[in-house]
């Protein structure tokens, strides 16, 4: 899927497991008057000299066309950039002001925003906070103390993720055309993609848009998903010059293998997915002209992708149950006239016309993956940005672990996305293998699409995953989400009750 514009994404980076420290409101005496407002403060990733934090809101009071928070750090920590709020800081005060569409705050209502700050020495949380000039009653728990249960280095903190193993996340295998795991019980993939390391960190911005905490990974979890696909950026991966080093190589690999572990431990299963990589193309269709991996390129390239895979694949190949999706969307039917061009550029890569870059086929990724002992179920996606897969079957890459599966991609404004579409196309490929429909999503901001696709997808006993896990504008972008609380857009309440239902 394209991101909708820069503009509109949430900006926000973590890259380390996240640290709740909780300043809700004391329970006040019941002759007491209730506060004017609570706020709960989070540091929600820290990092060398930086961190990312995060406040929720919620009014008390009367409700308010319009709010603003304030608060001062004791450290001289500063705020570099936010999102869901207007923020500023003048000395040691923060203020977070509303956006437009966020400013109207009912009596009980709630509203959350976020920042990524520095810091140098300490980082203090605040305990005083003012709600339109009113204070508002916090817990003032001291985050340093040793006993604090919410202590961000004490090893027993009850908000960090178990580890890697704990969760029942199953390790899946093809057997015919189903996912099986190891009783041979058969599985499906259903679930959500959680976009933002594909594109923060190129961006400078940081590695994820958005929390991806314990509690956002919860949220997700309690969906009844039980999968998430994570796109990632090879560049990042591999930390290579043009990447700010606080959000690639080590860093970034580590706050991807950290996501991956909260996500198990909600037995969930991970779907690592190689989103955006490297080489110039100015073609048809180009979403970029940059030979960095700041967008999607019809193919990945021979310079980096199949290192990317051998890394990856090495770094988990001793996690059976993390899925590795080899490349999101394909297009180098868009460089070419010719099928047949497109579909063998598509497999075995090299030198493919309209693309000025070496190509890494299917088989490439297929071999480096493999070549490190890793036994992961293995997605390819088809041509027309994983939207078609007609000559799938014909070209299918060869793996000596026979664990490779079909991924495929469909909007409401793609080609083919009719149910006469899906009889002819999808059902004979999903008659022979796994099919997993690695994005699906409308941008009408409601489910009647995928309504649909779910239900071709459950008759047939095939995964899906919803497009995106993301709070932005459900109507240019699809977004499950307004917040990151698992609160749906009119979108994302089409797959969140389709998901309870078949999980109830």
């Amino acid at each position: 899927m394209r991101h909708p514009p820069h503009s509109a994404l949430l900006m926000a980076c973590a890259v380390s497991a996240a640290t709740l420290i909780p300043l809700a409101g004391a329970a006040a005496p019941a002759s007491a008057a209730a506060p004017a407002c609570t706020v709960e403060y989070s540091v929600t990733g820290q990092w060398g000299d930086g961190f990312q934090g995060a406040v929720k809101v919620t009014n008390n009071g009367p409700a308010r066309g319009s709010w603003s928070l304030s608060f001062d750090f004791v450290d001289g920590q500063r705020v570099t950039q936010g999102w869901s709020a207007k923020w500023s800081q003048s000395g040691t005060t923060v203020t977070a002001g509303n956006e437009a569409w966020n400013g109207a705050l009912a009596t009980g209502a709630s509203v959350s925003a976020g920042f990524v700050g520095s810091w140098s020495g300490a980082n203090t949380v605040p305990t005083a906070f003012k709600l339109n000039g009113a204070t508002c009653n916090t817990d003032t728990t001291d985050p340093t103390d040793p006993t604090d249960p919410t202590d961000p280095t004490d090893p027993t903190d009850p908000t960090d993720p178990t580890g890697p193993g704990d969760g029942a996340a199953p390790a899946l295998k093809v057997s015919g055309n189903k996912l099986v795991d190891a009783s041979g019980a058969t599985r499906r993939i259903l679930g959500v993609n959680r976009s933002g390391a594909e594109f923060m960190c190129v961006q400078g911005h940081g590695i994820f848009d958005g929390p991806v905490d314990d509690a956002a990974i919860k949220a997700i979890a309690d969906w009844k998903s039980n999968a998430v696909r994570i796109p990632l950026n090879e560049e990042c991966w591999l930390g290579l010059d043009n990447i700010k080093p606080e959000y690639g190589g080590a860093n970034y690999r580590t706050a991807v293998k950290q996501l991956v572990d909260r996500v198990a431990a909600h037995g969930m299963t991970a779907v690592l997915e190689l989103h955006w990589s490297y080489g110039q193309y100015t073609g048809n269709s180009a979403g970029c002209s940059d030979v960095h991996a700041s967008c999607q390129k019809p193919m990945p390239d021979a310079t980096y992708a199949p290192s990317f895979w051998s890394s990856v694949a090495d770094t988990f190949k001793a996690r059976p149950e993390v899925v590795f999706d080899l490349f999101n969307e394909p297009y180098p039917d868009r460089a070419t006239s010719s099928a047949s061009e497109a579909w063998a550029c598509w497999k075995d890569g090299g030198t493919c016309p309209g693309i000025g870059y070496e190509v890494a086929g299917m088989q490439d990724l297929v071999d480096a993956v493999r070549a490190t002992g890793a036994p992961n179920l293995i997605l390819a996606g088809g041509l027309a940005y994983s939207n078609d897969l007609r000559q799938w079957l014909a070209h299918k890459p060869s793996d000596p672990a026979g664990n490779l599966a079909a991924a495929w991609h469909v909007y409401n404004f793609n080609t083919c996305s009719s149910e006469a579409c899906w009889d002819e196309q999808l059902a004979p490929v999903a008659a022979q293998v796994p099919l997993v429909a690695g994005e699906i999503g409308e941008n009408t901001c409601s489910h009647a699409f995928i309504d649909r696709v779910m239900k071709w997808f459950d008759d047939r006993k095939q995964s899906y995953l919803g497009w995106t896990w993301n709070t932005w504008d459900c109507s240019s972008g699809p977004a499950l989400i307004s917040n990151y609380d698992g609160t749906p857009t009119g979108f994302g309440v089409g797959l969140r009750d389709h998901l309870k239902a078949l999980g109830d």
